[in-house]
C-alpha cells in the first residue's frame, strides 16, 4: 500500500470544496483524479476533515501475542540466546501453530532486546 498524499495537499483540496468547488473541480485544480476528490468530498462530509485513516495491522494480534511473555522471560533469563534457540525452545513448550519461526520471533520482540552477532 502506497504512502497516504501529504496533509497540506488535503488542506488545500478541503479549502476549495469550502469555497463552493465540486469534489471533481477541487480534485482537478490539484491534480488528483475525480475518485480521489470524490472519496475526500465524503469524508469530509462525514468526518469534517480529510485526515488520513491508519495504515497497516493493529500491532498485538500476531500469531505470537500468546507467547510474548515467554518469549521476553526467556530473553531475561538469557540475554545470549540467539534466533534459532528461541525458535526451538517455543517449538519445545508445545506450540503448534506454526508462529515459532525465527522471522516471527524477529518482528514479535521488540528490538533493543537483540545483540546482533555474526556467525
Amino acid at each position: 500500500m502506497s504512502a497516504a498524499l501529504p496533509m497540506a495537499l488535503r488542506a488545500r483540496f478541503q479549502e476549495y470544496v469550502e469555497e463552493g468547488l465540486s469534489g471533481r473541480a477541487a480534485a482537478a485544480c490539484l491534480k488528483l483524479s475525480a475518485a480521489t476528490g470524490v472519496r475526500w468530498l465524503c469524508r469530509i462530509r462525514e468526518r469534517g476533515d480529510v485526515t488520513p485513516d491508519v495504515q497497516g495491522r493493529p500491532r498485538g494480534h500476531g500469531k505470537l501475542a500468546p507467547h510474548r511473555s515467554f518469549l521476553e522471560e526467556l530473553l531475561t533469563q538469557d540475554g545470549d540466546i540467539t534466533l534459532p534457540e528461541l525458535a526451538g525452545t517455543c517449538r519445545g513448550a508445545g506450540s503448534r501453530d506454526g508462529c515459532c519461526r525465527t522471522s516471527c520471533i524477529h518482528r514479535a520482540v521488540p528490538a533493543q532486546t537483540w545483540l546482533y552477532q555474526r556467525p
